[in-house]
């Protein structure tokens, strides 16, 4: 069976979409991964299967028509686009007023593939009573997370590491809002030093994981976040939050829930860390209350992980 995995912007290695859709089509054999600009109706009716990778672009509504056009079956990956915060921000009213083209799409499909529980449950409110198959694929199965051991920071000074693009969805405002709040009080007995990476390659990529003890991810919306399980693979020690829900669905974890604690600016209770061990190796600290908390709740959850790694 030949797939074709259509993607926004094969040229851009870090485009998260891009790596799990040739880790796909290398685990499926002979499969294509092509670039939407370079798609066409004559490979989409060469295809026996076409996958077709993110949202809300009409070169994809045009793949998935040349799809039925042609009675191919199509499938639909769209990596944490129905996320309810992704779809609440910039660009909603542009989101809404093509959601019936996305729908009318999306509800012919094969089938609506998720990364994670909580994904399946976004894509189902979405689409409704229409709703095709949703299947869930565990993306963590293409790393190999098999490190038990992690090397600790050195005397006086923890490392952490962000390494991303900056977005307001990413939450990096409140990760430097923690540290700022930690440096500055007089309890700290460890040194805290953040760097913030827009991007690295090869050789400069290899010298950050080097230098990083702690890989922190606070986002907002990410239904997976492959940069985890980079971290993951390197035995580096991780905290992210329940914006990367894929992390805190895994049966392959143990989740020891800490104390709630009550915040004493809204009254608002807010779930405290999920300290989560990993069969895999290494230790992931996963945010519960994070999403939904208030700006304070979150610096407050943040500091809370990176106190309890010092």
């Amino acid at each position: 069976m030949r797939n074709l995995h259509i993607v926004p912007g094969t040229d851009d290695v870090a485009n998260g979409m891009v790596v799990v859709a040739r880790f796909l089509a290398k685990e499926q054999g002979d499969a294509e991964v092509v670039d939407l600009k370079d798609a066409d109706c004559r490979k989409v009716a060469s295809a026996d299967e076409v996958w077709v990778h993110g949202m809300w672009l009409p070169r994809e509504w045009k793949v998935c028509r040349w799809a039925l056009k042609a009675g191919k079956p199509f499938v639909r990956m769209t990596h944490g686009s129905l996320s309810p915060m992704y779809l609440n921000y910039q660009g909603k009213w542009k989101k809404r007023l093509v959601g019936p083209i996305e729908r009318f799409f999306l509800r012919r499909a094969k089938a609506v593939v998720a990364t994670c529980e909580a994904e399946t449950d976004w894509i189902r409110t979405y689409l409704g009573r229409r709703c095709p198959p949703v299947e869930v694929t565990d993306i963590k199965r293409f790393f190999n997370l098999s490190r038990v051991e992690h090397v600790d920071h050195v005397d006086g000074e923890l490392h952490l590491l962000y390494l991303g693009r900056r977005h307001p969805l990413k939450g990096v405002e409140y990760l430097e809002a923690a540290v700022r709040q930690i440096e500055e009080s007089t309890r700290s007995t460890c040194s805290t030093r953040l760097k913030i990476v827009s991007s690295a390659f090869g050789e400069e990529k290899e010298q950050i994981w080097s230098w990083c003890d702690v890989l922190v991810l606070p986002t907002l919306s990410d239904n997976f976040g492959l940069v985890i399980a980079e971290a993951l693979e390197r035995g580096k020690r991780v905290i992210t939050t329940d914006g990367a829900p894929a992390w805190g669905d895994s049966l392959e974890f143990r989740v020891l829930s800490l104390e709630s604690k009550e915040s004493p600016d809204s009254g608002v209770k807010c779930s405290g860390a999920c300290e989560i061990w990993s069969g895999y190796g290494g230790r992931l600290l996963y945010l519960k209350g994070y999403r939904e908390g208030s700006p304070e709740q979150r610096v407050r959850l943040l500091k809370e992980a990176i106190g309890r790694l010092n």
